[in-house]
């Protein structure tokens, strides 16, 4: 069973920068998934931010967020783990984020077909 788990999130002043971690198990060891990481604020719409397709290493970002964003993967013998490093975060960054399972071909949409619990980012002035 797929289990999907984001951390590393909290509140950080403008500018700052932030390490969010998704722990996925539940798939094959040597498996390849499109993975990546999307967020949402409090009445707006779900924005998907990078994936990675996870065997090559293939990664794929957002327009609005090449440049400020770095997703990477480790891997260990029961899990996989994404990491998604932002960096000068602004006040409007303010939202859930959370890791998930997108649709293939990986960097085709934004669409997810799974996700887990999500992790909180605030930020402050």
């Amino acid at each position: 069973r797929v289990r999907l788990v984001a951390s590393g999130g909290g509140s950080v002043q403008t500018g700052g920068s932030l390490r969010l971690s998704c722990e996925a198990s539940g798939y094959e060891k040597y498996s390849a998934v499109c993975m990546g990481w999307f967020r949402q604020a409090p009445g707006k719409e779900r924005e998907g931010i990078a994936l990675m397709w996870t065997g090559p290493g293939s990664t794929y970002y957002a327009d609005s967020w090449k440049g400020r964003v770095t997703v990477s993967q480790d891997k260990t013998d029961g899990a996989l783990f994404l990491a998604l490093e932002i960096n000068d975060l602004r006040i409007e960054d303010t939202a859930m984020y959370y890791c998930g399972e997108a649709s293939v071909p990986c960097g085709s949409s934004w669409s997810f077909v799974t996700s887990g619990r999500g992790t909180q980012v605030t930020v402050s002035p």
